[in-house]
């Protein structure tokens, strides 16, 4: 499986957002040349490759630049005219080389680095799905006015989405987009709750609206239906409850649909666009974007994919979306000079390197404007996989940890949500913290319709609860080894950055 936030994900901090701002904000064009001529014939026995090609916005650009893709032998796959994206195919070798040389061309870079085929997540560990006569069990161990499997959601209690509940579960104008594997919206947990027209299926970058569209391929695709239902699960008295019941969650597909689950960068660019012009008001994204966990600015490659998905989630922030995503799974220190990616590109053969995450981009995470959200436990320390940074980590919330044991029924530390074909799990991973993020933002976008993207993270922030850094060595797993450190106050610190967030507060 690729790369769900379940799994592994970075983080965003000031200096970064400053870093993207000059590196990207003012991105020049790459020359003054003259466009390609369809006289210039391109060579095509290399592999078929897709990417991305970002141009200014104005439309006799675009349209020189669409004709100059052609003469460089290239497919237009899609345009988006209002942030300057173009998805584009290409089996020339030199394709990259040549349309960054193009007039109106401001970056431009494939985003893949093996040949398309027919046709990745930050969760930690493998699902644990709770059988039948599991699920029986919690439901005798049920309380008045509970779901049958409430009682091993610990999680909920953690931030007082069982109290906010009854005070406001949320308003059915705000919709939380899921962009994951699929959401399986015949779910009885979740059917309630999905908005179909606000759904669709952006695998290659162009939206499929097609009912069902959305939905996962298969059972093992389960990550987005997890994520939703940790988000939206309605109180009907039939399973799990959701930290925000009440509001609406959607689907969009951005994860290929085999084996690997590959979230590549123009699926991701068209589900941001596709959100905000659908009017969605919270985007939930646990995974970060292949095939590169750290895209350089200095590969013009990985460079386009940073300024592609940017434009796309910027896009999406002045249409009123607020856009959440996980941290990452290494418990890495995002605020440090120096990491280890061992993992790149994930689409072919990987090759160790060193990177500085303020210069080298997890993608949506760091990019400015989005809430980074860390993972903790039922004891409100850290998770042990979470990845963490002063300056970087906005928030934490539930996630899970299998080494942090609830006094619950199952006694699985891990988070209780929905799963495909009707069934229930257990996960961990900021994949899983993030949508508590989201849940909480939705309720407080219900209390307050008017608060902007920007107001809304402030109130995150300003309504958390910040446990501060622990007094003693962090030890994770308990093997007696320091893990971690953590850098900061009462108030702001690398390992909860603002706090964790409450739910109770957000309906008060």
């Amino acid at each position: 499986m690729a790369h769900l936030r379940s799994r592994r994900r970075l983080a965003l901090a000031v200096p970064v957002v400053l870093s993207l701002t000059a590196s990207l904000g003012f991105l020049p064009g790459a020359a003054s040349a003259a466009p390609l001529t369809a006289s210039a014939t391109p060579s095509a026995d290399g592999p078929n490759l897709a990417y991305v090609v970002n141009t200014r916005t104005d439309h006799r650009t675009i349209e020189s630049v669409e004709k100059a893709i052609t003469a460089a032998g290239g497919t237009v796959v899609i345009a988006y005219e209002k942030i300057g994206v173009i998805v584009v195919h290409s089996a020339n070798p030199d394709f990259g080389k040549r349309i960054r040389a193009v007039r109106g061309v401001q970056s431009a870079g494939a985003t893949r680095t093996a040949p398309l085929t027919a046709a990745g997540t930050t969760d930690e560990g493998a699902a644990q799905m709770l059988s039948a006569a599991e699920a029986a069990k919690v439901s005798r161990t049920a309380a008045s006015g509970e779901e049958p499997l409430e009682a091993d959601q610990w999680d909920l209690r953690a931030i007082g989405a069982d109290k906010a509940a009854k005070i406001n579960p949320g308003s059915k104008s705000v919709t939380v987009a899921v962009i994951d594997v699929g959401v399986d919206d015949t779910h009885p947990d979740i059917a309630p709750n999905f908005s179909p027209s606000q759904s669709a299926n952006c695998v290659g970058g162009k939206p499929d609206t097609t009912y069902g569209a959305w939905r996962p391929v298969d059972a093992d695709h389960y990550h987005g239906t997890h994520v939703a239902g940790e988000i939206a699960a309605a109180r009907n008295g039939i399973g799990v409850a959701g930290v925000a019941p009440g509001v609406k969650v959607s689907g969009i597909t951005v994860a290929e649909p085999d084996a690997s689950q590959l979230f590549y960068p123009e699926s991701v660019v068209c589900a941001f666009v596709f959100a905000a012009d659908h009017g969605v008001e919270i985007t939930n994204n646990s995974y970060y974007v292949d095939p590169w966990l750290y895209n350089c600015l200095d590969d013009p490659d990985q460079r386009a994919i940073v300024d592609a998905v940017n434009r796309a989630q910027l896009y999406a922030q002045k249409k009123g979306t607020l856009n959440v995503a996980a941290a990452g799974n290494s418990n890495d220190d995002l605020d440090s000079s120096a990491l280890a990616d061992a993992s790149s590109p994930d689409d072919s053969t990987p090759v160790t390197r060193t990177v500085d995450p303020h210069k080298c981009f997890d993608v949506p995470t760091q990019l400015p404007g989005v809430v980074t959200v860390a993972s903790t436990g039922v004891t409100g320390a850290k998770s042990y996989f979470s990845s963490y940074g002063k300056g970087v980590i906005d928030v934490a919330a539930p996630g899970g940890d299998k080494f942090q044991i609830p006094d619950t029924p199952s006694k699985n530390g891990r988070i209780l949500s929905t799963m495909p074909n009707n069934q229930y799990g257990f996960l961990q991973g900021t994949s899983m913290a993030t949508p508590h993020v989201a849940g909480v933002a939705a309720l407080l976008k219900s209390t307050y319709p008017w608060a902007s993207p920007a107001q809304l993270q402030a109130l995150l922030k300003a309504e958390a609860d910040n446990p501060g850094c622990p007094t003693a060595p962090y030890d994770g797993d308990g093997d007696g080894v320091v893990d971690a450190t953590c850098v900061g106050g009462k108030h702001v610190n690398g390992f909860y950055g603002a706090g964790i967030v409450n739910a109770l507060r957000a309906v008060k």
